[in-house]
């Protein structure tokens, strides 16, 4: 085999490793559990960090989050929860060539910072729970920190196993290792 068929055949070894984990996390968010202790803002820091076309990697885990709302439900702040999941795989980005625990763990928290603050704010000022003043704002935040609690141990979690499998995989197996020229 020629070293160019080769290197495109790790690429393709590597992108479905990759697409593989991304529909993991997918399927695990329709799989019961606490609220906002999902996989998604995880999947989409890895699709930010790992897969080089930046489209692509915007595109999967927003495709992945559409094919679960089918099964959990929609409601009127999917906008938003979308947009936020887009920030987070922008925040991905900044791990992209040097993915390291601290990196990923310091993106991990932003994801989650961001994504409590934008959609917290987005049901104090959407929704008739609060009242459109300081203190609504604040009971609002308030009345979402379990959840942020939730989110952020999701977050790690699943960036843990999706970022961590990854490692393993490029260390033990060859194939999977990264390569300059990959689409993934």
């Amino acid at each position: 085999m020629n070293p160019q068929a080769a290197k495109h055949e790790e690429a393709i070894f590597r992108t479905v490793l990759i697409l593989g984990m991304i529909l993991f996390a997918a399927i695990m968010r329709i799989v019961p559990h606490p609220w906002n202790l999902t996989p998604v803002g995880a999947m989409a820091l890895f699709s930010g960090a790992v897969i080089r076309n930046r489209v692509m990697a915007f595109v999967f885990p927003l495709v992945a989050m559409l094919a679960g709302d089918f099964f959990v439900g929609f409601h009127i702040l999917m906008p938003v929860v979308y947009a936020s999941f887009l920030v987070s795989t922008a925040l991905g980005f900044w791990v992209r060539e040097r993915r390291n625990a601290v990196r990923v763990g310091g993106v991990v928290l932003l994801g989650a910072i961001q994504f409590f603050l934008i959609t917290n704010y987005c049901v104090w000022m959407f929704s008739n729970f609060y009242p459109k003043t300081l203190a609504g704002l604040m009971a609002c935040y308030a009345a979402g920190v379990p959840f942020f609690w939730n989110t952020l141990a999701g977050d790690i979690c699943y960036s843990a196993l999706l970022f961590g499998g990854l490692f393993l995989a490029e260390r033990l197996v060859p194939v999977f290792r990264p390569n300059v020229s990959t689409v993934s």
